[in-house]
């Protein structure tokens, strides 16, 4: 007979995503001259794949996990560290800095300016790496 404990932790894995949504903080972005004066607000979404993951992680410990206060932080500095003229320059940017985070294997990042217009947002949105199971 198997011990289904024993089979549980050493075999059930899921699909494992990260997600931060709604980040939102003021940052140097754009071409116009006073986007080029003053920093305007922007509105992140990031997902990072950790594919395939056990169930339950190795203890109980953030030591063994992907710190999420960490992705935030590196979201918030890499979007705010210079003034970068394009959306598509700092999307991509991001999205290679979180790619080089241990475990991830894809990032989807969403980048939206808040205030551009009176009567709508302006977002890009990019996909990269591996994201099947």
């Amino acid at each position: 007979m198997v011990n289904n404990s024993v089979f549980m932790t050493s075999y059930a894995l899921g699909f494992q995503t990260l997600t931060l949504t709604g980040l939102r903080f003021d940052t140097h972005l754009g071409i116009l001259d006073t986007e080029k004066i003053a920093p305007q607000p922007i509105l992140v979404d990031a997902e990072l794949c950790l594919g395939s993951q056990p169930l339950l992680p190795v203890d109980d410990d953030i030591t063994h996990v992907l710190d999420y206060r960490k992705v935030r932080k590196i979201i918030i500095d890499e979007c705010t560290s210079e003034h970068v003229n394009l959306l598509e320059t700092l999307i991509g940017k991001l999205c290679r800095r979180l790619t080089q985070l241990p475990g991830v294997t894809g990032v989807r990042v969403k980048i939206a300016k808040l205030e551009i217009f009176e009567d709508c947002e302006v977002a890009i949105r990019m996909e990269t790496g591996q994201w099947s199971k």
